[in-house]
């Protein structure tokens, strides 16, 4: 069972001018999802979303039964959630909905329109996404071949060489699109992005019940520049009817992030509703999501770093599309660096390379060292973020749970669909069963979880609810780990996950109070780790990952590493037992190799027992084996925010 927190009269009450007792720090684990795509998204819909719109959304988030787009059958989540964003894209919302379900005569009597309307009713589907990713992706597409830098003698070859005569006919297809800019820019209408993000306000307004289920603004920006993803989920506590005063802001206004920051601040100036935007699968940005120059390539500056940091306070660590934390390259000293990653970029060009990079620019882990080694440089550190989860399920329903995992797509959603391969790139065997956004907050609503997220006290994990604490300072001792409340112990001699510690040149080593609660409805504990950066005197960051507490019946070995815990995975049935592991973790932990003189930061990782994959299960569901190089089992994880050090100043 997870330890419930006791409030003690001295360190965790407050009382308010009317007399009533205030809870004085957070003291619910929510569980969330900031990331859902419904029907009104582009690629949801041409893979097969037809009907999951953001009400289907909400309702499922609830625990209630809702009907599968693909499948028709009845779903329901085992444990519900206590909040949920519907995050549409905001690159031409709505639009394939209104034009192959309402057959809308604004679209469907367009060039573009014509053309995706004959694909996709001719079997086509894929191809016609594939147009169409092409057109939302434009603000992408490098200068020199943006359909207005096509000078008409350059047009006019595509249209009589390639339309006629270019055997690959994606490549006819790109070139007659970007031949002639009218061509998209007859798709752009107003009034139909209006009504899908009308729908989405209405719904996110119906099913908001403070303090038992909430509901968020939200929506994708999805600038995808060569196909490097620089996809960001902006999030918003302002109430919806308010949010229907502007429309969102979508990489058809500018691919820029940096145009994004700048009208969420003109924006927040207008209506008075405060904003963050969260980077998502840089593991899949082409070395662009962290890098150390800015959109055009120029080197950082002081207030680019200061306004990226104060729109982008967190980021996912986790979802569907794999995991950002970290990759053996980067990290070859980390024993479980090698997770979940996801093989593909979303590269709609024909003939483009397919293969993710793995850079510094491209991986949690690291932005958190090059923010440190910025900071030394510029002075201001952009990249102190903390860490989430989501799923990006483009179904309509956010389910990370193994054996209930409805797919990326609402087309996979299905173990026989599970081998249905996308341009013969990616299949359904590829996707994470993944993640959620677990927010420490006093009340679940609105405010309560931004603000929560603005302070950087939250975390992901890859779908189980490991309940996590951890607090940083440099009072913490062994006997604390017998306090009734240890949540308690941490807010009055430390900070909690996203916060800062700071000591002076001849301070001590600075102590970490962590404590991992397993699921009650799922596996145990494996270990608990504190992975650590730090600036060395070269002005490079360093990293090391400690194991801090662990199951029973182990001990690190003359080379320092810790045994394997060992599995219980019965292959044959997807099928696990608790026979090992911990059901709770607690320990207080100091750096054995800290130096007083180098910023710093520390975060927590979680590792489960293995238990079984959503591949496992679906292979068993199908009595065969799955393809090679996809796992049978997994060590779900979770990631807290890191904790800060910084030497005291003057």
């Amino acid at each position: 069972m997870i330890r419930k927190t006791l409030m003690s009269a001295a360190a965790t009450l407050a009382l308010s001018t009317s007399g009533a007792f205030a809870q004085a720090y957070p003291d619910k684990v929510l569980w969330g999802d900031t990331h859902l795509h419904t029907n009104l998204s582009v690629d949801a819909y041409f893979l097969e979303n037809h009907s999951a719109d953001a009400a289907t959304s909400y309702r499922f988030a609830m625990g209630e039964p809702v009907i599968n787009a693909y499948h028709r059958a009845r779903v329901q989540l085992k444990t519900p959630l206590d909040f949920l964003a519907v995050s549409d894209h905001a690159e031409l919302l709505g639009v394939p909905y209104d034009l192959l379900s309402l057959n809308d005569p604004r679209l469907a009597n367009t060039r573009l329109g014509k053309k995706l309307t004959e694909l996709y009713n001719s079997g086509h589907a894929e191809d016609a996404f594939g147009l169409f990713l092409l057109a939302i992706t434009s603000a992408g597409i490098p200068d020199e071949q943006r359909p207005a830098k096509v000078s008409l003698l350059t047009a006019l070859r595509w249209r009589f060489e390639d339309l006629v005569s270019a055997p690959d006919p994606r490549v006819r297809a790109e070139r007659w699109l970007w031949s002639d800019p009218s061509i998209i820019a007859e798709m752009f209408n107003e009034d139909i992005f209006r009504a899908g993000w009308t729908t989405n306000m209405d719904a996110a307004e119906k099913y908001n019940h403070p303090g038992k289920f909430t509901t968020m603004v939200a929506w994708e920006y999805s600038p995808t520049p060569n196909g490097a993803n620089l996809h960001r989920i902006v999030l918003s506590p302002i109430d919806p009817k308010a949010a229907k005063s502007f429309l969102p802001y979508s990489s058809n206004d500018s691919g820029n992030p940096e145009d994004l920051w700048k009208w969420l601040g003109e924006t927040k100036e207008k209506t008075g509703a405060d904003f963050i935007a969260i980077p998502h699968n840089s593991n899949i940005s082409k070395g662009r999501m962290f890098a150390t120059v800015d959109y055009d390539g120029r080197p950082m500056t002081a207030e680019y770093a200061r306004l990226r940091a104060a729109w982008e306070p967190i980021a996912e660590v986790t979802q569907i599309k794999g995991t950002s934390e970290t990759h053996p390259i980067l990290s070859p000293n980390d024993e479980f660096a090698g997770f979940e990653f996801f093989k593909a970029v979303i590269e709609a060009r024909a003939g483009a390379e397919h293969a993710p990079t793995v850079t510094p620019g491209d991986y949690l882990r690291s932005a958190l060292k090059t923010g440190l080694e910025l900071e030394k440089q510029i002075g201001v550190n952009p990249y102190k973020l903390g860490m989430i989860g989501s799923t990006d399920s483009h179904s309509g329903l956010s389910s990370a749970e193994e054996d209930n995992f409805q797919g990326k797509f609402a087309w996979d959603s299905t173990p026989e669909m599970k081998d249905h391969s996308l341009s013969g790139i990616i299949s359904g065997w590829d996707m994470s069963a993944s993640g959620l956004a677990a927010v420490w907050a006093k009340e679940n609503t609105r405010e309560e979880i931004f603000a929560a997220m603005k302070r950087r006290e939250v975390y992901g994990t890859t779908g189980p609810r490991m309940s996590v604490r951890f607090f940083g300072g440099f009072g913490f001792n062994e006997g604390d780990l017998s306090a009734p409340d240890l949540a308690s112990v941490g807010y009055a001699k430390g900070v909690p996950m996203g916060g800062d510690i700071s000591g002076g040149a001849s301070a001590e080593a600075p102590s970490f109070l962590v404590q991992a609660v397993k699921d009650p409805k799922d596996a145990n504990l494996d270990r608990v780790q504190i992975v650590k950066g730090w600036l060395g005197p070269d002005g490079k960051a360093q990293e090391k990952v400690f194991d801090v507490v662990w199951s029973a019946g182990r001990a690190p070995g003359a080379d320092g590493k810790l045994p394997d815990v060992g599995s219980t995975v019965d292959l044959e049935t997807a099928s696990y037992t608790n026979a090992i592991g911990a059901a709770e973790l607690t320990a207080v932990w100091r750096d054995p190799e800290f130096d007083p003189a180098a910023n710093a930061f520390y975060y927590v990782r979680v590792l489960q027992i293995p238990t079984p994959r959503n591949s496992l299960y679906d292979s068993v569901a199908l009595q065969k084996a799955p393809p090679e190089g996809y796992p049978a089992t997994i060590q779900e994880r979770a990631y807290t925010s890191p904790i800060w050090y910084s030497p005291a100043k003057g």
